[in-house]
């Protein structure tokens, strides 16, 4: 408690504001709603996926350890329950850190939000009529309509798919939405692909060194999602866990990306990520306003309809691993394994008071 994660940066009191009685009852209350099952992870997966045809396991398992968390005001960890050190799946909160990665890519003149993939990788998947029109924007805010397969594992197995409607089968890059892991890990192999290096590499030289965080994160693929680059079997790391694999973080750590998100992609004295890429990140998709560049934008109250309209979030699981960030309260929170985080997001924001109105797109 109390620890500044950015270093010595003051960011002002980060008590200001805040009703401590209030955040210890609200970080009490989320140490006491664990999600149940998780300590056997491959039991627990089984019953996430639904088409029995495509439940096997092809990427790493880690078994839960129970609820756990923090929350930062101001970049000092003013409330903490379970263990926030230790390592747990990210789920689908990976996708957002995969963005942050596209950022790096972005930031380097490398990446083009809104020029096709096919202008600068060379694969299968972009080489078709439909494939040659998709583009960056349409892989990281879910728009691409690709259908194909992936290390094994069709787009049409993801249930998630289904049910916005919006999405068309074989219809045009960019005029439907849907949140499918097939198409994200595409994504994952189309920027290994464009930086010719590992992502987990380029996250933990670009993004997590530069804020500090921990060595005991890692980053995981299934056991055949390897490119073969320059003669080298490159590893190609999944941006979830349907099938095993993803990002596997602690809450300090994931928190720490949050708080570089929150400063506008600055820490200390260094612009880690450009303000311009999070602004991206953050703009609402045409065909899903609610989300962005693999972010949950709650403008319209629609992803957490209790929690304000300033919170943005990578979650993942249903929430039960949830990143969210609060611009007008100078707020994150970062809670893994924890069930019902609409109430957690409720109770926080009531002992936080606002800095400053919540900004409205």
């Amino acid at each position: 408690m109390g620890e500044h994660l950015e270093g010595g940066v003051e960011l002002g009191d980060p008590w200001a504001g805040v009703d401590a009685a209030g955040l210890a009852r609200a970080a009490r209350a989320q140490s006491e709603r664990p999600v149940p099952g998780v300590e056997d992870m491959a039991s627990y997966l089984a019953a996430q996926v639904s088409d029995d045809s495509h439940r096997d396991v092809v990427g790493p398992l880690l078994d839960g350890q129970g609820a756990g968390g923090v929350v930062l005001r101001r970049g000092v960890v003013v409330a903490s329950w379970g263990d926030p050190a230790q390592e747990e799946m990210a789920f689908s909160a990976t996708k957002s850190v995969l963005s942050l990665v596209a950022g790096v890519a972005f930031d380097d003149g490398r990446l083009r939000l809104d020029e096709p993939v096919c202008r600068l990788v060379d694969l299968p998947q972009f080489a078709g009529g439909h494939g040659r029109g998709i583009t960056w924007r349409h892989l990281l805010d879910q728009t691409s309509q690709w259908e194909g397969e992936l290390w094994g594992k069709p787009t049409a197995v993801d249930a998630q798919s289904t049910r916005e409607g919006t999405e068309s089968a074989g219809g045009p890059p960019g005029e439907g939405w849907a949140y499918n892991d097939v198409r994200v890990n595409l994504t994952a192999l189309a920027l290994t692909a464009l930086l010719r290096r590992s992502l987990p590499e380029v996250l933990r030289s670009r993004i997590m060194e530069p804020i500090g965080a921990s060595p005991s994160w890692s980053w995981h693929g299934y056991s055949e999602s390897v490119l073969d680059i320059d003669g080298h079997a490159v590893p190609v790391v999944s941006g979830g866990a349907h099938w095993g694999g993803g990002l596997w973080i602690n809450a300090l750590d994931l928190a720490r990306i949050g708080h570089l998100c929150l400063r506008g992609g600055r820490w200390g004295d260094r612009q880690v990520v450009s303000r311009r890429w999070i602004d991206e990140m953050w703009t609402p998709c045409p065909v899903k306003r609610n989300y962005g560049l693999s972010w949950w934008l709650n403008d319209d109250r629609t992803v957490w309809p209790e929690a304000p309209a300033s919170g943005r979030c990578a979650r993942g699981n249903g929430g039960s691993h949830l990143l969210w960030i609060d611009r007008a309260r100078d707020l994150v929170i970062s809670s893994r394994w924890g069930s019902d985080v609409e109430s957690l997001l409720t109770e926080v924001s009531r002992a936080v008071k606002p800095d400053q109105p919540a900004e409205r797109r």
